[in-house]
């Protein structure tokens, strides 16, 4: 399952900066969040993913300002998950409010074809991004793909994903939670 495909990358990046810059479980331990040049490349290569090719250097101030963003955002699909789904529309639109999200026009490199964006418009680079992911994130939970967005089921994680299969059955962050469930599983079985 692909979402339009101008906001594909955008959720994609939302769910890369909630697993990179917000505390909680991953995989079965403490997750501490990213810091200094380490959160720095995590931004950075979040922001790429999305289509940013022209990012330059992401600052300190910037990075701080997503990890920001990035705790609303992990409210969201939190809030998906537990079915508040009127939950993550509030929080959704209070982000776009707080970033002032405003559609513009944009084209890529020689694209000739012009298509609507939605950025945030206060906050500079960082701003631009949080209110950016917001939007993307109000279109996934604005159409029948909003369950789509999860948090990981595995005992002792809550890493965010976004389901792209097929059927809509995924469940946890990564194959090695998925593993350690199966293998989990498995040895209970045995031992009974």
């Amino acid at each position: 399952m692909r979402f339009d495909s101008h906001d594909d990358g955008t959720v994609r990046a939302a769910a890369l900066l909630v697993n990179a810059a917000t505390p909680g479980e991953a995989r079965g331990r403490v997750y501490e969040p990213l810091s200094g040049l380490a959160l720095r490349e995590a931004v950075t290569e979040a922001l790429r993913s999305a289509g940013a090719a022209d990012l330059g250097v992401v600052t300190s101030a910037t990075a701080q300002g997503l990890v920001e963003a990035a705790t609303t955002l992990r409210g969201v699909f939190t809030a998906v998950a537990s079915g508040g789904l009127e939950d993550a529309v509030r929080l959704v639109n209070e982000a776009m409010a707080e970033h002032e999200v405003r559609p513009i026009l944009l084209r890529h490199d020689d694209d000739p074809t012009w298509h609507i964006h939605q950025l945030g418009t206060v906050g500079g680079l960082a701003g631009q991004w949080a209110g950016t992911c917001a939007a993307a994130l109000s279109v996934v939970i604005g159409s029948p793909a909003a369950t789509r967005l999860g948090l990981c089921t595995a005992p002792h994680c809550d890493r965010v994903y976004i389901d792209t299969s097929h059927n809509g059955t995924r469940r946890f962050c990564s194959t090695p939670c998925q593993n350690r469930v199966k293998t989990a599983a498995y040895r209970a079985r045995s031992t009974a």
